[in-house]
């Protein structure tokens, strides 16, 4: 079969497949050289099953994320639910820092922020942790198309349908550790303050959602992400 690449990064490759007449995403994740083999199969094998698992527990806690259609631990491949007119949140944010004023760009993030910080609420309320929160693991879905001849408020209310998809689950587990929770947010807003530097205010708007979607352990997992966050920073200041 032939299969059309579309990406490849550090991890694997993706590609544009087919499995049982319906158009998939097709991830592979390649051999490690530098790695001895049976520990590279081994971790490759976990990842694998850690994405498949954590998917399913997201569909199961209506948390969007992509369906797997099949795994094939053999070849190291992924088949799974392909978005095609879907575009990252790191895309999204930078485009919409391009397109509006400081003041609409606020505004606009702001609900994408919400729908961000929801989705992480409740995948740890239920107890799953993903392990690489970034905006380019997450997906921004149109629910419908935009014409490119609509006025500007037009536009930006258009940005409000979408849906967010979280997806790479391999670094992903199941655990009910408030430390483990904290650390999945401490990743989230490294990663934000060095992609967003100039947006500090996603983080925040993240953060204010997430408490109302987290569960009981809101306040414990807050205070374990705040020692995450004064370790992170002194390590970085004795370096």
């Amino acid at each position: 079969m032939s299969l059309n690449i579309i990406k490849q990064g550090a991890e694997g490759r993706l590609y544009l497949g087919d499995f049982k007449g319906e158009s998939c995403l097709i991830k592979e994740r390649f051999v490690k050289k530098y790695r001895h083999p049976e520990l590279d199969s081994q971790i490759t094998r976990q990842r694998m099953k850690a994405e498949v698992k954590a998917s399913g527990r997201c569909l199961a806690a209506g948390i969007l994320a992509p369906r797997i259609l099949h795994s094939d631990l053999n070849t190291h491949k992924l088949y799974m639910e392909y978005f095609g007119n879907a575009q990252t949140a790191k895309q999204f944010i930078q485009q919409t820092v391009a397109a509006y004023d400081a003041e609409q760009t606020k505004e606009v993030l702001l609900h994408l922020c919400s729908r961000i910080g929801a989705g992480i609420g409740q995948m740890h309320a239920n107890n799953i942790i993903h392990g690489d929160l970034t905006t380019s693991n997450i997906l921004v879905n149109p629910k419908i198309s935009v014409n490119q001849n609509q006025s500007e408020d037009a536009d930006k209310d258009s940005k409000s349908e979408y849906d967010v998809i979280f997806i790479d689950f391999g670094l992903s587990h199941y655990n009910q550790a408030a430390e483990d929770k904290g650390v999945d947010l401490y990743v989230l807003e490294r990663a934000l303050l060095s992609t967003h530097s100039e947006q500090k205010y996603i983080f925040e708007y993240i953060l204010a959602e997430y408490r109302r979607n987290c569960g009981k352990d809101e306040e414990v997992v807050l205070a374990k992400f705040d020692e995450v966050r004064a370790r992170g920073r002194k390590r970085t200041m004795i370096g």
